[in-house]
C-alpha cells in the first residue's frame, strides 16, 4: 500500500502520533490527552493533541473504535467526523456512552479513535427539473430490507 505524506504538528508533546496497528489497517489510532470519565449518557469533547495539514483534495475521517463500542458502548455522536484539508486546528473527538448501566473511564494515552484519510472528488451542481429515472426511483429508508 501507497503511503504519502501528512504534515502533523503535536499540540501535546506526550501523546504519540497517529499509529496503524497492523499493516493493511485503513485507520490510524487517535488517543486522548487527559483522564476522563463519562457517565451512563454522556458526552464529552476530548482532545487528540494533533493538528494536521492534508493536502487539496484529501479529507481525514474520524471513526469510532469497534472494540469501544462492543466492549463499553462508547461511540462518536458525529460520526464520521470531518477533517477537511483546509482546517489546521486540534482533531478533537466527540465521544458518548450509549451504555445504560456503567459508567467508563479513560486514561491519558488511551485510543479513542481512529483517523481514515480519504481522497474527495468536488461536484458541479447542475440544477434540473427532473432527476432521470433509476431502478430504485425514490425508495428509502428501509425499503431494501426484509418486508
Amino acid at each position: 500500500m501507497s503511503a504519502f505524506k501528512v504534515l502533523i504538528k503535536r499540540i501535546d508533546a506526550t501523546v504519540p502520533l497517529p499509529t496503524y496497528a497492523k499493516g493493511g489497517d485503513a485507520g490510524a489510532d487517535l488517543v486522548t490527552t487527559k483522564d476522563f470519565t463519562l457517565a451512563p449518557g454522556e458526552r464529552a469533547l476530548i482532545p487528540t493533541g494533533i493538528s494536521i495539514a492534508l493536502p487539496d483534495g484529501y479529507v481525514a475521517l474520524v471513526h469510532p473504535r469497534s472494540g469501544l463500542a462492543i466492549k463499553h458502548g462508547v461511540t462518536l455522536v458525529n460520526t464520521p467526523g470531518t477533517i477537511d484539508a483546509g482546517y489546521r486546528g486540534e482533531i478533537a473527538c466527540i465521544l458518548i456512552n450509549h451504555d445504560i448501566k456503567e459508567t467508563v473511564s479513560f486514561v491519558k494515552g488511551d485510543r479513542i479513535a481512529q483517523l481514515i484519510i480519504q481522497k474527495v472528488e468536488r461536484a458541479d451542481f447542475v440544477e434540473v427539473e427532473e432527476l432521470p429515472g433509476s431502478g430504485r426511483g425514490s425508495d428509502g429508508f428501509g425499503s431494501t430490507g426484509v418486508s
